[in-house]
């Protein structure tokens, strides 16, 4: 469980994306802010009732730690007043395979959980592939504790968080279903300087993140070569972009190993907004 829950702190955390920015020419490399730290949520004392099944529409409102824990016991908010995280799905754990109980932390229980949570993402929130990955919604997931599971408890909860800075998840003001560039992302500066951050649109930023370049091959590129395979194409939406084609900026984002292996096998390029 705990190598499952760190890959999912690597996809919500955007902060960890090897950054470069450009203006008109090569690409420089900028340093890659450390991960932060996720704890889980305790379990519930022995006396307590196992929680109910959760339900699809319900909202809660979750810190961003709370939202990379493995459970959770956050009673549902209602979804007109303030809230960080909407379920979007709910479904049955795979608690048997070839004959034998899997235990719900197992790493075949989580990995399916995964499995399903982002398929069904896919599906809940709509739009285009590329509209998706320039979006800040993400996709986390939630199962009852060992002790709720050996007491009959078999959900497995999707939720779905928009991300809005470095650690911090966002209010989810605007119905995300079949809308992903409501949550458009966005820079509060140049990639790659020290004042930028990840925001959504609708929040104050200079630069705009435009198109994406999927990286071939099934292993990990490198940084370098992730860097000059996007460097072209990227160029190119600054180019595009620019009010004078003499005159332009642009950025754009490479994965981390640990991103790659995680799913995120694509760059992102930027340009001013």
């Amino acid at each position: 469980m705990a190598l499952m829950r760190l890959l999912v702190a690597i996809v919500l955390t955007s902060a960890l994306l090897g950054l470069t920015g450009c203006t008109g020419s090569e690409p420089e490399s900028r340093p890659t802010p450390t991960a932060p730290t996720t704890t889980a949520a305790p379990s519930p004392p022995p006396t307590a009732e196992p929680q109910p099944r959760p339900k699809v529409g319900a909202c809660y409102d979750l810190a961003y730690q709370e939202a990379l824990s493995p459970t959770t016991h956050q009673d549902p908010v209602a979804c007109a007043s303030d809230h960080t995280s909407l379920t979007y799905d709910v479904a049955t754990l795979p608690e048997v395979q070839s004959g034998h109980l899997l235990a719900v932390d197992s790493s075949r229980v989580q990995e399916a959980v995964a499995k399903t949570c982002r398929a069904r993402f896919a599906a809940y929130v709509g739009g285009t592939l590329v509209q998706r990955r320039l979006s800040l919604l993400r996709p986390v997931w939630f199962t009852p504790t060992l002790r709720e599971a050996d007491r009959g408890a078999n959900w497995l909860r999707c939720d779905l968080v928009a991300l809005s800075g470095d650690g911090e998840l966002a209010r989810l003001t605007t119905g995300p279903k079949g809308r992903p560039e409501a949550y458009a992302l966005c820079g509060t500066a140049q990639p790659g300087t020290k004042d930028f951050s990840r925001v959504l649109c609708r929040d104050a930023h200079s630069w705009r993140a435009v198109s994406t370049v999927d990286l071939s091959g099934k292993q990990y590129p490198g940084e370098r070569a992730a860097k000059d395979k996007a460097a072209g194409p990227c160029k190119q939406q600054g180019e595009s972009h620019a009010s004078d084609p003499l005159n332009y900026q642009w950025g754009s984002e490479v994965p981390t190993r640990d991103q790659w292996e995680a799913g995120t096998t694509w760059a992102t390029c930027w340009v001013p907004d």
